[in-house]
């Protein structure tokens, strides 16, 4: 096993004990296009479970499968143990929330909520303390005589929220259900979602493109690209931890600076010195990325403060100096093209006066344990390439 297939085991998903849901080497191809290639997830018993990435990354054709409206070119889907591939969706024990709330707008809250109960023949006095129940969870008990026109977007998302879960669901599926409020509704509804979550215990299936909403509500993330699954970690894992060079681009702000193994423990940097990080298993020569946060790093005026053993360090140039309200950003060019951000919180007006500004010369620097190794994507399938010829 090379250096760089240690790496990506280390994306590999944990064993779950009885899995709410398993997707077992799963592909679905549409004509010549593989949209999901080779999956395979175990996402336990009363997870909150998110697959993020961009559009096109096959996050929501898998969650598709899930609830039956696609069916997997090959490979098994199973809920609670049992293989559901080729079963239709209302024959599924899944619900499903969609962006769009699909409410009917002649009935009102709560014959909204009502509507698959009824359709399953429950009895009525169940019905009703049923969906009393799920109107008082989603804070829509006062709202149940009125028509979705009459609700906010946050409000009817509430209601598709509500009808979903009335019908006691194993799985509740979740497709970008968010995407459409504003930002200040979505943020509390965030909070909302994973409360209910905890309350109702019952597996949830995310999908969105928003990291921020991915970190806030999950237990796990699976980071998807091109149909693949790049890493399934917990938020802090992902965010801290990436495991290759997409993962830390595409979650938050990740100073990426291209490097090359140079020694056990040792990473020699293009557009800077050799630095002390954890190699892992790659190889003297293999090409990486070193990853830190903006966060991370601190920032000092060239000549200064000598550099110091203990604390790696590049040079560059302020490229601009933005002020974020909460922190003031800073754009510093370390040469080779390599652009690094920094965020300096704004809680001591005096320092923040005193940061650099454009032009100056000024050294970054950052604890040894604030730095850590990544898959050079470019890299690997240059050497997947070599290897098959």
């Amino acid at each position: 096993m090379t250096g760089a297939d240690a790496l990506i085991a280390d994306a590999g998903t944990p064993v779950v004990d009885s899995p709410s849901v398993a997707l077992r080497n799963v592909t679905k191809r549409f004509d010549t296009f593989t949209a999901v290639d080779d999956l395979s997830l175990e996402l336990g018993q009363g997870e909150f479970f998110t697959f993020l990435g961009p559009s096109g990354c096959g996050k929501t054709t898998t969650l598709r499968m899930i609830a039956g409206f696609e069916q997997p070119t090959q490979g098994e889907v199973l809920i609670e143990g049992v293989n559901v591939a080729g079963t239709a969706p209302h024959k599924r024990p899944t619900n499903t929330v969609f962006q769009s709330y699909a409410l009917f707008p002649h009935m009102s809250v709560e014959k909204n909520v009502a509507f698959g109960l009824k359709r399953k023949k429950v009895d009525k006095d169940e019905i009703a303390e049923r969906v009393a129940a799920e109107l008082t969870r989603v804070g829509l008990a006062r709202e149940a005589n009125r028509r979705p026109s009459q609700l906010s977007g946050g409000m009817q998302q509430r209601v598709a929220l509500a009808r979903a879960l009335v019908n006691l669901p194993k799985v509740l599926l979740l497709d970008e259900p968010l995407g459409a409020l504003d930002l200040k509704l979505r943020k509390g509804l965030q909070i909302e979602l994973k409360q209910i979550q905890r309350e109702v215990g019952i597996t949830f299936v995310y999908v969105t493109h928003d990291q921020e909403e991915a970190l806030t509500m999950s237990d796990r993330i699976a980071v998807m690209n091109r149909g693949r699954v790049e890493q399934v970690a917990t938020p802090e894992e992902v965010y801290d931890r990436p495991t290759t060079s997409f993962v830390a681009g595409f979650i938050g702000v990740s100073n990426l600076m291209p490097a090359k193994v140079s020694g056990p423990g040792r990473v020699k940097l293009d557009s800077g010195p050799e630095v002390p990080a954890d190699t892992g298993d790659l190889a003297a020569g293999e090409g990486c990325a070193a990853v830190v946060r903006p966060e991370k790093l601190r920032v000092e005026l060239a000549g200064d403060t000598p550099p110091t053993l203990d604390s790696p360090a590049v040079e560059g140039v302020v490229e601009s100096s933005v002020y974020l309200g909460t922190a003031t950003q800073l754009v510093v060019g370390v040469g080779e093209g390599v652009r690094m951000t920094v965020l300096v919180p704004n809680a001591d007006e005096s320092l923040r006066q005193s940061l650099p500004g454009g032009g100056a010369r000024v050294v970054l620097s950052w604890e040894p344990q604030h730095m850590h190794v990544v898959i050079d994507k470019d890299e690997e399938g240059e050497r997947e390439a070599v290897d098959g010829e």
